[in-house]
């Protein structure tokens, strides 16, 4: 193992115990993208730091949908989200997604 493995692994901990240096941080940044309008249907992100996570929506589209036991035709789009695991987890992430699924399901209250 390397010096600057070692340094990150000693940095990420720092991070997550909340120890670090001001001078040590950056500000980091989360990307919205919207390609949907572009007629996109999915977007997968690449993130570069200080980036730190990035979200795509794809463009909106009739699907199939199943609920309550019944089969009908709704409006969706997809939502991703890619993200830099020395930053968050896979568990963060997905309740992300889910609060961004459960407020798009009234816009008019946004």
């Amino acid at each position: 193992m390397g010096v600057p493995m070692e340094q990150l692994r000693d940095l990420v901990s720092r991070a997550r115990a909340g120890r670090l240096q001001r001078a040590e941080m950056a500000d980091p940044t989360i990307t919205v993208t919207n390609l949907g309008d572009l007629g996109v249907e999915s977007v997968y992100g690449v993130i570069y730091p200080p980036q730190v996570a990035m979200v795509g929506f794809g463009r909106v589209m009739e699907q199939p949908w199943a609920e309550n036991g019944m089969i009908g035709v709704r409006h969706a789009a997809i939502a991703t989200l890619s993200a830099d695991h020395r930053v968050s987890d896979g568990m963060r992430g997905a309740r992300y997604l889910a609060r961004i699924e459960e407020l798009l399901q009234k816009p008019e209250e946004l």
